[in-house]
């Protein structure tokens, strides 16, 4: 820090200079000192090199590149903001920008969906970026003001921030810093006791007690600290004092008592992890056929489609029926004509009304749909020639006295009954499901690939579907990233004595793939983001998760979190039988296969080791969150804590 001598002044506008004698009886305090700084704060150059390193090490942490590793220090270079004590020129928006920069890279997928969804794209992003300098500002209070350690503040705020993200708006749960660890089993195995928020806790841990170890001659080289501007008469202090002392907030006490800390808590995550894998005794359970055709789509499908997405998807069912599963489970909506429900009491004339505006044969004929049996019936001839239960992704359409509402369902369809039981889906994507304040406000229809249709209406109630002496339980699309709408479905099921077995995840990630020149299309990386974020899912409630998804990636996840190897994986797009039966990944790259059309059999491994995060729910997340707002609305007001 280059440190400027001021001439002393007198009343009367002279220069004087003091002898030592007077100097001495003057020696300044080290607040004084502080005090004399001018009152320009740091340069933002400094601010910039430190954001714009955070946003790049978080994106590579996560996919497409995926290098896990990163996460343990990505957010480090962010951190070093938090431990000064006036932050720089422009500190906070240049935070924003740079998390603006890594948002709106790392969720470019959704603008894959539709072209509407370039605005849903950039809104998501706005809002996410906003979480970086509401971090390092509340972060900054607690120690500041409350002289609160960093190492331990910064990792609660930042996991009560992930607890406010996944909850608010219906929530955003995706690339927790957590995530970042899924390919370490030991590491997330803390998840059944305080969710993925407890992996993020010991990920951000592990970041600030880095952060703190960086010298301060490091931070001064980055012109992190404002220039001093020392009076002539305090010349005699050595530069190098004045430096340690306007700069000793940032200093970092007790490093090597905060580097056992730090190891403690990562050692005992890794033991607690290798603890509870070793409980598991996984037991062969049902035995699970998941379809996955390769359909890339918008939020509509044209109706010259149904026959083809129809035929490829009942294909791979017989190809996989001679594998003999115990159910056949297909993504979501790939049963493209949609069921059909009239209310008692609903005249042929309500009907009517309701139809859309068709010729007055098309109406008459979209009328008779209602009570034909056709969907039905087919649905149960397919249940036995399989031989086999059925989960059919599908469209219900429910006709009542004044209004006709749809919804996302899963049916479960038997050789025996036909349709037994339905669910539909309760946590709809916002712009791609429904439109909030439409009514409120119009011009937000035009802003959605909804447009002005209705939407989806929210299903009432998780839903266990029984068959073979096995509970499964079926969530839709997003809904296995959402950690405490999948906890609630597994705790009200451990209430009610009907322990779930698996859950069943059916998706349509087809909304989210490169259309290529040549007419292919090209999994973009939201749906390896997607499978690494269910995963934390089965470790959380200790329930093996399967997923049938549309274009990929479906898969067949145990209560460790760990991806399985089916017991035959059949390429649908083979050209000869002998190249059909291969494996999920490609031996090549090593990455598992997307964006074909494929077929997984495999026996489901059960797992009987009970969670407390499933019994007790976000008490961690939700302490940390509690915190997190009280030092956002206290510290405003508390002065400045004295060192």
């Amino acid at each position: 820090m280059a440190t400027q001598i001021l001439p002393q002044t007198s009343p009367t506008g002279q220069s004087s200079t003091m002898n030592p004698a007077s100097a001495k009886r003057h020696e300044p305090t080290v607040r004084e000192i502080i005090e004399a700084a001018q009152s320009a704060p740091a340069p933002v150059r400094g601010a910039v090199a430190c954001t714009l390193t955070t946003a790049v090490l978080l994106w590579g942490s996560f996919t497409p590149l995926d290098w896990g590793w990163l996460g343990w220090i990505a957010l480090s270079p962010m951190i070093l903001l938090v431990r000064l004590e006036r932050p720089t020129r422009f500190m906070y928006s240049v935070l924003y920008a740079s998390g603006l920069v890594w948002s709106l890279a790392t969720l470019q997928w959704m603008r894959l969906g539709d072209p509407a969804m370039y605005f849903a794209w950039a809104a998501l992003a706005v809002y996410v970026a906003m979480y970086f300098p509401v971090c390092v500002a509340i972060s900054r209070g607690a120690v500041h003001r409350f002289g609160l350690p960093m190492l331990v503040t910064v990792p609660i705020v930042w996991t009560g921030l992930e607890y406010l993200r996944a909850t608010l708006m219906t929530g955003f749960a995706w690339y927790f810093v957590g995530h970042t660890q899924y390919a370490w089993p030991e590491m997330i195995q803390v998840s059944d006791l305080v969710g993925a928020y407890g992996v993020s806790f010991v990920v951000m841990l592990t970041a600030t007690c880095v952060s703190g170890l960086v010298p301060l001659s490091w931070l001064e080289r980055l012109k992190l600290f404002p220039p001093v501007e020392v009076p002539a008469e305090f010349a005699h202090l050595p530069a190098d004092e004045i430096v340690v002392q306007n700069s000793s907030r940032a200093e970092f006490r007790r490093p090597w008592l905060n580097v056992g800390i730090t190891l403690t808590v990562v050692a005992a995550a890794v033991v607690y992890g290798v603890v509870r894998r070793s409980q598991a005794d996984f037991k062969p359970g049902p035995r699970v056929a998941l379809i996955q055709g390769n359909f890339p789509t918008s939020l509509k499908h044209s109706k010259d489609e149904y026959a083809t997405i129809f035929r490829y998807h009942d294909a791979l069912t017989g190809m996989a029926v001679q594998h003999q599963p115990d159910l056949i489970v297909w993504p979501e909506t790939m049963f493209r004509w949609p069921l059909q429900i009239v209310e008692p009491g609903v005249q042929e004339a309500q009907l009517l009304s309701m139809a859309p505006p068709f010729d007055r044969t098309e109406q008459i004929r979209w009328v008779d749909s209602w009570t034909d049996p056709a969907v039905r019936t087919k649905l149960r001839e397919m249940s036995e020639r399989a031989n086999a239960a059925m989960m059919i992704g599908i469209d219900t359409w429910v006709a009542g006295h004044d209004t006709m509402k749809a919804y996302n369902s899963s049916v479960l369809v038997t050789p025996q009954s036909g349709i037994e039981n339905r669910y539909d889906k309760m946590h709809r994507v916002l712009y791609g499901e429904y439109t909030p304040l439409k009514e409120e406000l119009p011009f937000l229809a035009s802003l959605s690939p909804l447009g002005d249709s209705g939407g989806l209406e929210r299903g009432e109630s998780a839903k266990v579907f029984r068959y073979g002496g096995w509970n499964f339980s079926p969530i839709i699309c997003f809904e296995d990233t959402v950690p405490h709408l999948v906890r609630s479905i597994a705790d009200k099921a451990d209430a009610s004595g009907q322990r779930i077995d698996v859950f069943v995840n059916q998706t349509n990630d087809g909304w989210f793939v490169h259309s290529m020149k040549d007419g292919s299309s090209q999994g973009s990386s939201e749906l390896n983001q997607h499978l690494i974020t269910a995963s934390f899912r089965a470790v959380e409630t200790r329930t093996p998760l399967v997923r049938a998804v549309n274009t990929g990636i479906s898969a067949v996840i145990d209560g460790d979190g760990v991806l399985t190897e089916p017991d035959v994986f059949i390429n649908g797009d083979a050209e000869t039988r002998e190249e059909s039966i291969s494996t999920m990944r490609d031996p090549a790259t090593g990455e598992l296969r997307k964006s074909l059309n494929a077929a997984l059999v495999t026996d489901v491994p059960l797992d009987s080791r009970s969670s407390f995060y499933v019994a007790h729910g976000d008490w961690f997340a939700q302490g940390c969150c509690v915190a997190t707002l009280f030092f956002a609305f206290v510290c405003p007001f508390r002065r400045r804590h004295e060192a």
